[in-house]
């Protein structure tokens, strides 16, 4: 009987004697298979929070396509830790592709998705981001937890 191991970006990076954060085995995992993922999280928008357009769209999530093949998000929601979501509408991510969804109001394009909102999203301090696939399942989530900086890459 022959026995067959499958190791991951990380478990090989363990047995060559790399230490990897665990973003950093996170990034390596994702580029080693594709997936549809966060990629980053503009959750503080420059200047006064004064619930202007251009300051909310300045709050964003970033979600790229890393697989060999265009991806439907028909269903797929983006939630944060408050249960606000944004579910997309027919829509394919192509490959290699990256969607920016922006808090406020626009019209849609390939490049920019727009969530129509009055209010921001996004906590300046703490928050978790969940893309979740049309059946329910997570795709992937990131959290951050700074008043440091204004954003996360995921």
């Amino acid at each position: 009987m022959r026995c067959t191991r499958t190791l991951t970006a990380a478990a090989l990076a363990v047995a060559a004697g790399v230490v990897l954060l665990p973003t950093q085995a996170q990034a390596q995992v994702r580029a080693a298979a594709g997936s549809v993922h966060l990629y980053k999280l503009n959750y503080d928008s420059p200047g006064t929070d004064n619930r202007s357009n251009a300051s909310l769209n300045a709050e964003y999530v970033q979600i790229r396509n890393t697989t060999s093949k265009a991806v439907s998000l028909k269903g797929w929601t983006l939630v944060d830790a408050s249960n606000h979501k944004y579910v997309f509408g027919t829509y394919s991510l192509g490959k290699g592709k990256t969607v920016t969804v922006r808090t406020g109001k626009g019209k849609d394009t390939a490049a920019n998705r727009y969530q129509n909102r009055a209010a921001y999203v996004w906590n300046n301090d703490k928050d978790t981001a969940t893309l979740k696939k049309a059946n329910g399942t997570k795709a992937d989530t990131c959290s951050y937890n700074s008043t440091k900086v204004d954003y996360k890459m995921c």
